[in-house]
């Protein structure tokens, strides 16, 4: 999402070391160029003026000037100010106190609030909490079965509604069921509606008065830039809401909306949807989407997500095999299919420190061809996997017809995998070094 900003500000840095010291000068066209490139990042334009101030303050202050790396202090205030900007701090949901918990979701039509709730449903089940998914969609043709879809997939109790029931009904009547059948959260799924449309949005109000849920999130796409600040704005003024969930981030969103909405509405953003997968929401943390706009990596998110998805078993096995030099083309199956429950290439590589996002543009990661190395080894037999010698023109061939592949290909990931098991073989020997290289060429 931040791509065009990140290489921007990284610029702009660039030309600041250039500089042995600090001047007032130099650091006030430092700031023209950050306020520039915050604006054409759609950035709310009283945010981008009060920020630039921040930093014009703090940057200015003798301990920057007289400082041995003023440069490096410039970015630091930056950086602070960024987190600032967004929240200082992450923010849960609220879910203390005696259950029954609601939690009212509202947004546009078409922003994503169904498939949402499906994905806070599946972050709700994996900390052991019992969600009912409540459709008080009754205007939108097939709401009620994308979410009985949704509750399928999860295996997460759907209410079920009657679509001649109003809204406040079909609420009032879920949480009734939740009280008495022992769900600790209902997920409700309300219309999507404009903020200009007064007769639904006094719906919404009459909802929460009844309810009264102990969160309103909206979901805003991170794509619609301002309309989604002036969208959070509204529902915030009718409502009160409690955070926002910024939806389509992993898209070409130019990152305005990110970084507008806190500051404008004082009111957090929650979670970031990055991707079309139920597993596809984050927990939005101020700091480290600062580090990466500063294009300097996320590694505590790398590593959660490495945790949530690898299984350590498993890990801890592979690391025993490749001590013992038993590293096979079925271990190599099995690292290709890890890889994938991360997410995109493109995605993890961008969480590393030191790699920007113009450092990322000559590394061309296809995901398409990592699915198609994995058809290649699924095309194997066990014993083939397990004994690669063994792989002979024959077998190549047949390998290469049953995965829609060419022979080429099927020796290119053989090749491949013979490279990384003579690498791992190396560790101990500064063979983590060329990791980047293999990566790049895969």
């Amino acid at each position: 999402m931040f791509d065009n900003l990140t290489e921007k500000l990284n610029h702009t840095f660039k030309r600041l070391k250039g500089h042995g010291k600090l001047s007032e000068r130099n650091i006030q066209d430092a700031l023209k160029e950050v306020r520039i490139t915050l604006l054409e990042a759609d950035v709310n334009f009283k945010v981008v003026k009060g920020f630039v101030e921040g930093v014009r303050q703090k940057a200015l202050g003798q301990g920057v000037l007289k400082s041995l790396t003023p440069a490096q202090q410039f970015i630091k205030i930056v950086k602070d100010e960024l987190i600032s900007l967004m929240g200082d701090k992450e923010s849960h949901l609220n879910l203390t106190g005696k259950s029954p918990h609601s939690i009212m979701v509202v947004g546009l039509q078409g922003s994503g609030k169904t498939t949402t709730i499906g994905k806070l449903a599946k972050q709700l089940v994996d900390k052991h909490y019992t969600p009912l998914l409540v459709p008080a969609d009754v205007y939108r043709p097939a709401a009620i079965e994308q979410l009985k879809t949704l509750g399928n997939q999860l295996g997460v109790s759907v209410y079920e509604a009657d679509p001649n029931q109003k809204p406040i009904e079909i609420c009032k009547s879920a949480l009734n069921l939740a009280n008495s059948k022992g769900f600790s959260v209902l997920l409700i799924d309300t219309a999507g509606r404009w903020h200009s449309d007064k007769e639904l949005m006094e719906e919404l109000e009459s909802i929460k008065k009844e309810i009264k849920p102990k969160e309103i999130l909206l979901v805003a796409d991170a794509m619609t830039g301002q309309e989604a600040v002036n969208v959070a704005t509204r529902f915030n003024e009718a409502l009160d809401i409690d955070g926002v969930i910024l939806t389509k981030v992993d898209g070409d969103a130019r990152g305005g909306a990110a970084l507008s909405i806190k500051a404008v509405t004082n009111k957090p953003i929650k979670f970031v949807g990055v991707g079309e997968k139920l597993d596809a929401l984050e927990v939005f943390y101020p700091e480290r989407m600062a580090s990466r706009i500063l294009g300097m990596g996320d590694v505590l998110s790398l590593i959660e997500r490495a945790e949530s998805t690898i299984d350590a078993e498993d890990a801890l096995a592979l690391e025993k095999k490749i001590k013992k030099e038993g590293f096979t083309l079925e271990d190599f199956k099995g690292v290709f299919q890890q890889m994938k429950k991360m997410g995109p290439l493109q995605d993890i590589l961008g969480m590393i420190p030191g790699l920007n996002s113009k450092a990322l543009k000559s590394v061309q990661v296809d995901d398409k061809k990592l699915t198609r190395m994995e058809a290649i080894l699924s095309s194997m037999t066990q014993r083939e996997r397990l004994y690669p010698s063994i792989l002979n023109g024959s077998r190549r061939k047949r390998i290469a017809v049953g995965s829609g592949n060419s022979v080429q290909e099927v020796n290119r990931l053989i090749k491949q995998f013979m490279q990384t098991r003579k690498m791992l073989k190396r560790f101990g020997k500064g063979g983590m070094k060329d990791i980047g290289r293999l990566l790049s060429n895969s």
